[in-house]
This record gives C-alpha cells, sequence and structure tokens, in this order.
C-alpha cells in the first residue's frame, strides 16, 4: 500500500510517555508515511518540536492555541507564540522542523460560552497569522460554525488554506466549509462507527480531493478499537472505510489525501 499521512495526532501528551518510539514504530509498520504534531497551549510548543526533534524528516510540528485553552491570558500566549513562530521560520526555513500549520486553533462553545470573546480575539489573531505567513490553518470547531464562517469570511480570498480538523457534520456544513478555497476536511476515526453518516454523506457532497486522513490521537480510535488509545497505525482503519465508501481502491485513497496534504503543508511531508 502506499504510505499515507496522519495530519493530526498529538504524539506529544502525556499518553504517549511510555511508549512514544514503540507507537511511531507501529505507524511506521501499519503504513503511517508522516504525522503532523499540532500544538494546542503554551506548554505544548516545546513538547511538539521536542517530538518532531526525536523523529526528524517523519513528524512535522504545529504552533497554535487551541479555543478550550483559551483563558484571560491569552493575548501575552499567543505574544510568545509568535515570537517562537517568527524565530522558526526565519532560522529554520528548509529543514525537516519548520512548522507547517497554524494550530490547533479555532473555537468551540460546546461545554461553554464563558470566554466566547477571547475565543473569537485569539482565533482571529491566529488568522492573522496564516494570512501573513502563508501558513495552512488547522482548525477545531465544535458547536460554533456560523460564528466560524463570519470570522472567516473576510480573509477568505487572501487565507492559504487548511484543514476542518475532526468533521463529523452533514452536507450542508461540508459545503459551508469548503467554500473556502484550498481547505479540506479532516476525517478520523468518527467515520468507522457504526451511527456515522459520514459513509454516504462524504461520497454524495465531498470529493476525495478535498479531505485529508487524521487520527486526533489519542482520542477517537476507530473501529473496531473503538474505546482504547487512538494511535497513527490505527489510521489504515479511516483510509480502509473511505476507500469502501467512496468505491476505490485503498491506494487511490492514500494517493489523493496525500496530494491534498502535500497541497497543504509542504511536498517534503509526502
Amino acid at each position: 500500500m502506499i504510505p499515507f499521512i496522519d495530519t493530526h495526532a498529538h504524539l506529544d501528551g502525556e499518553e504517549f510517555r511510555d511508549d512514544l518510539p514503540e507507537v511511531v514504530q507501529r505507524a511506521r509498520a501499519a503504513g503511517v508515511g508522516a504525522i503532523l504534531v499540532p500544538g494546542i497551549d503554551d506548554s505544548s510548543v516545546d513538547s511538539v518540536m521536542a517530538v518532531c526533534r526525536r523523529f526528524p524528516g517523519y513528524c512535522y510540528p504545529m504552533i497554535g492555541l487551541q479555543p478550550e485553552e483559551v483563558r484571560p491570558g491569552w493575548a501575552d500566549v499567543l505574544a510568545r507564540m509568535k515570537r517562537r513562530l517568527e524565530a522558526n521560520l526565519q532560522a529554520e526555513a528548509d529543514t525537516p522542523l519548520r512548522y507547517v500549520a497554524v494550530g490547533e486553533c479555532g473555537l468551540d462553545f460546546y461545554w461553554s460560552r464563558e470566554f466566547e470573546r477571547e475565543q473569537l480575539a485569539a482565533f482571529e489573531r491566529q488568522v492573522e497569522w496564516s494570512v501573513e505567513h502563508r501558513l495552512p490553518l488547522m482548525i477545531h470547531c465544535r458547536k460554533a460554525q456560523n460564528e466560524m464562517l463570519h470570522l472567516m469570511r473576510p480573509y477568505a480570498a487572501q487565507l492559504p488554506g487548511g484543514v476542518f480538523h475532526c468533521f463529523t457534520g452533514n452536507p450542508r456544513e461540508a459545503e459551508d466549509f469548503l467554500q473556502f478555497d484550498g481547505f479540506c476536511l479532516g476525517i478520523g476515526g468518527v467515520s468507522t462507527f457504526k451511527s456515522s453518516h459520514l459513509r454516504t454523506d462524504l461520497p454524495a457532497a465531498v470529493p476525495l480531493n478535498r479531505i485529508v486522513l487524521e487520527t486526533d490521537s489519542p482520542y477517537m480510535a476507530p473501529v473496531p478499537h473503538r474505546g482504547q488509545r487512538n494511535e497513527s497505525a490505527l489510521l489504515v482503519h479511516v483510509l480502509r472505510t473511505l476507500a469502501a465508501s467512496y468505491g476505490v481502491p485503498d491506494d487511490e485513497v492514500a494517493r489523493v489525501t496525500n496530494a491534498n496534504a502535500a497541497r497543504l503543508f509542504g511536498g517534503s511531508i509526502v
């Protein structure tokens, strides 16, 4: 099988502290050719880069403030992140340790709107980084689609693209997200769940050239591992599910989604 790409895995998390080399080894053996590691908060700036230094040319870093981590001190956090981002882009522009995206960022009003204003301001700041540095966005959006679309529309012509991570919506929601040129939907383990409508909705509404593969590990493991710790090696179940849904060979899903990821994050990851 053609190697394929996990565009979203939190390998710097505590869940992988004790066996990260084995996790990466299993990913390679399963056919995963590269793993993209998102940032989520202040401390992850260092932990993400540490993972990517440990596995150069295989793990690629992102930097961002995840919406559930936005607090009253968000502006100071983003100021520190921006200094790190700009230093990285200047010093490591042609190395495997160059940041490949801004994220994980976005909006999340699922549990609370306590920090709604802060989330909106923090996300817009990171959208501005994307435009300024021509880096794609890795976007988290939960119970906030209307606010997300409203905030992004003024930047639509300037944005270099990105991923709407962990997409589980309906065809209308997919259409709304994909009005932004250069953006893809990130599809993961939920697509394998028995109750998921994605297996029928995606082929009817979303071409393969607007999809990338992801695990969001250690979360949302696919069937038949649902409820367990997720890891990149399990992405093969998502790939095979999509291949069956679209009626194409496994290698075609790998080929097209790899091309999508390379277009977004740079050809060096393929």
